[in-house]
């Protein structure tokens, strides 16, 4: 029921957009300079529409049109790290709320200076995933650090994580035996307890040695849940990892990533400049890009990775 009611909306929205472009000839083909003043703004809600859903097109894997879990984990660089951390996930957070997404911070632990040590964050809304897949990987910051008081640059590393949300289990079974279950009291910034009772959640999947903690809500089922909901989004990724460096391998194309080599820097000292390497897309305007307005490059890296499909 609910893959009819998402193809039915689909297809009412590009039925009204047919109707709209319609519409617009009719009216432009009666050849009034009076009618000028309403076509053009027409005209550019229509071309900006059509954009939309050639991006939106080009997002077409299994899990594209559903919901995402971004997981924010800070990496070399100390304090600078964290602090990069936390600026990457307001990034996002601010992302999300321009796009209308509704989101959900089920895990996050702090730093004890500064910033934030890791953050899991559930996006929920049309083309999360498709969208915020393109984020994956690792982000490289250069700054006057402000926790140096020699005030010189510094380096930064942060590893961003980007899993697809199941809307049901039946791709991944997670069997009780394959699970180990620990409870333990949460803690805040510094170590200290912010709960007197066990609420915090972690689970290590025995057969991968993955192991996931949740201790945002007081819930202790909550946590178990959101902890569940990682596990299984972390699950699928490795099985779609399997399968991407299966089919890579077959075309001759597969090289493996590592921790190292960075999808993007972002540079505020000595100059201002935000540059994805792997399309090479880059804009000045770094503070814009730490506000949110990450599409250009989003949209850069689909167009570029639908580009190499079609080549192969």
């Amino acid at each position: 029921m609910k893959q009819l009611s998402a193809f039915q909306e689909e297809i009412h929205d590009w039925r009204l957009l047919t109707q709209r472009i319609t519409d617009g000839l009719e009216l432009a083909a009666l050849d009034d300079e009076g009618l000028r003043p309403d076509l053009e703004p027409e005209v550019a809600a229509l071309e900006a529409e059509v954009s939309r859903r050639e991006l939106d097109a080009m997002l077409s894997g299994k899990y594209d049109k559903g919901n995402a879990l971004l997981a924010i984990h800070a990496g070399a660089g100390g304090v600078d790290a964290q602090d990069w951390a936390e600026m990457l996930e307001r990034m996002y957070l601010r992302w999300a709320e321009n796009h209308a997404y509704k989101t959900d911070i089920i895990d996050l632990s702090e730093g004890e200076e500064a910033g934030i040590k890791s953050v899991t964050i559930a996006v929920d809304g049309r083309y999360a995933y498709g969208y915020l897949k393109a984020e994956k990987g690792v982000h490289r910051l250069v700054r006057l650090s402000p926790f140096d008081a020699a005030h010189r640059r510094h380096t930064s590393f942060v590893q961003v994580e980007v899993l697809p949300q199941m809307a049901d289990n039946s791709e991944i079974d997670i069997k009780p035996e394959d699970i180990r279950i620990d409870v333990y009291r949460s803690s805040g910034a510094g170590g200290q307890n912010v709960q007197k009772n066990s609420t915090a959640v972690r689970i290590t999947h025995l057969p991968t040695g993955l192991v996931v903690t949740c201790q945002n809500e007081r819930s202790q089922t909550q946590n178990r849940e959101n902890a569940l909901r990682v596990l299984t989004g972390r699950l699928l990724e490795i099985k779609q990892q399997e399968q991407d460096e299966k089919m890579a391998e077959l075309r001759g194309e597969y090289t493996k990533a590592e921790w190292g080599s960075q999808i993007r820097s972002y540079v505020l000292h000595p100059y201002q400049m935000v540059k994805d390497h792997r399309t090479d897309y880059e804009v000045g305007n770094a503070q814009a890009v730490l506000n949110g307005d990450i599409d250009a490059f989003i949209q850069a890296y689909l167009r570029a990775k639908v580009g190499s499909q079609t080549q192969v």
